[in-house]
């Protein structure tokens, strides 16, 4: 079944580390331009990372800038979010989006595609 997939989402205590990845099942990342969302309990998705199609170009949320890194790796097709020094209001399900767009950046409507998501849980 052609989608993208999220993985690498777990529990974490604060201050902890995790790295979520997201690939193309069934097609190339090459393409597209990638974002990352998350969605908190009882609140709404929000967008928190962004990466170009080629690579070069990132911007991120003022909530998780200094701390979380995007990035890709179109030999395995896969783009990355390292997530340092992760918070309890980190919590949420984490998606991956793409866009057609060479740099789509914070254009959320550009976004189609998502995946099922990984949980990220950042409690003591």
């Amino acid at each position: 079944q052609l989608g993208l997939v999220e993985s690498g989402g777990g529990w974490v205590s604060p201050g902890g580390s995790l790295r979520l990845s997201c690939t193309g099942s069934g097609f190339s990342l090459d393409y597209s331009s990638i974002g990352w969302f998350r969605q908190a309990p009882g609140k709404e998705r929000e967008m928190i990372a962004s990466i170009s199609r080629d690579g070069d170009l990132t911007d991120y949320a003022d909530s998780v800038k200094g701390r979380f890194t995007i990035s890709r790796d179109d030999t395995v097709n896969m783009v990355y979010l390292q997530m340092n020094t992760l918070k309890p209001e980190d919590t949420g399900v984490y998606y991956c989006g793409k866009s057609v767009r060479q740099y789509a950046g914070f254009q959320i409507a550009l976004y189609n595609d998502w995946g099922q998501g990984t949980q990220v849980t950042v409690s003591s």
